[in-house]
């Protein structure tokens, strides 16, 4: 080791170009690179398209504050599980001394979407999701539970179409630009900051609902899990109608607000809005919705000339309020 740091130090003059050269192989790209952004961002095109968008940007950055007030509004929960509800006025220890170094599965006991229960019910519930989840974590086939189901289906589905929306948008507005491959490979983020684009990582909070196995030990464990989206939910809302119909109750008199039903109001609406009259036709990145005419919390029902389609505009204006005739 000695004798390599003599002979290093005695021929510096030829090892410290070479070190040099090898640094700079590694900074060099980078530098051009950043070099190359901050022209690109500076460069006249670049300015004159974004003054020319930017109203798209603007109106791009309401919707995704109107995104953001769907998820902080929305109420994405059902029924809670019976296990454990009073789980949290207890503490637990495991004080077993064998294999103590081995790590093991503990219940969730105090999580309500979880029903800890045994190996079979963790079973049945994958072959028959909707019947253990409506007998397990309290959804029973009353006109109030279908309600509040079908009002989830609304919840969700208006996010789900908010961040779809969201998504459109930024793609076709990348594609007006049409911005260098290194660009959009290595300054993504930064492209639509200067873009003046307000990213926000809004996702769709799906409930989800679990039935898990842990063995006594903790040896070993199973889960099934079922995510209320908006298939999930829709087969949900059938289920129930099919159970309180069968039981002769209002609900079967109604039509079922559906992924199907919402899709044909705003086919009968000629996907336009009915207050404002701006259409897909003439914007093709319109945020259409289905809303209540009169509003469910004032009696309103989900029956076709109760439905009508708006604008995401129109409908955060007109909030809960009952709709002139």
């Amino acid at each position: 080791m000695i004798v390599v740091l003599v002979l290093l130090a005695s021929y510096w003059y030829i090892v410290l170009p070479i070190v040099l050269v090898a640094l700079a192989g590694v900074k060099l790209p980078r530098l051009i690179r950043d070099i190359r952004k901050k022209r690109y961002f500076a460069s006249e095109d670049f300015l004159e398209r974004k003054a020319a968008i930017n109203s798209v940007v603007d109106e791009h950055n309401e919707i995704a504050e109107y995104t953001s007030e769907i998820r902080s509004r929305g109420t994405f929960q059902l029924g809670l599980a019976a296990t454990g509800a009073h789980a949290h006025l207890a503490s637990f220890d495991n004080t077993s001394n064998h294999n103590y170094r081995r790590d093991r599965n503990v219940a969730n006991y105090q999580a309500q979407n979880v029903h800890n229960c045994s190996l079979q019910v963790v079973r049945n519930a994958s072959s028959d999701p909707l019947k253990y989840l409506m007998k397990y974590f309290n959804i029973k086939a009353v006109e109030a539970n279908l309600s509040d189901v079908e009002h989830l289906g609304e919840e969700v589905a208006r996010l789900e179409d908010a961040v779809d929306n969201l998504r459109q948008r930024e793609t076709s507005i990348t594609a007006s630009f049409n911005p260098p491959a290194f660009i959009l490979k290595h300054y993504a983020d930064e492209f639509m900051e200067h873009v003046g684009i307000e990213l926000s990582p809004i996702s769709v909070p799906y409930p989800e609902y679990a039935f898990e196995y842990v063995s006594a030990g903790g040896n070993s464990s199973q889960r099934t899990t079922v995510t209320l989206n908006t298939e999930t939910i829709d087969a949900l809302v059938e289920t129930l109608s099919q159970k309180i119909r069968f039981s002769q109750s209002a609900a079967g008199q109604r039509a079922l607000m559906t992924a199907k039903l919402r899709q044909f109001i705003k086919t009968r609406d000629r996907h336009t809005c009915r207050y404002c009259s701006v259409s897909l036709a003439a914007e093709p990145h319109l945020l259409l919705e289905v809303d209540h005419v009169v509003p469910v919390s004032k009696g309103g029902m989900s029956t076709p000339e109760n439905l009508q389609a708006l604008c995401w505009r129109c409908n955060r204006t007109k909030s809960n309020k009952v709709a002139p005739v």
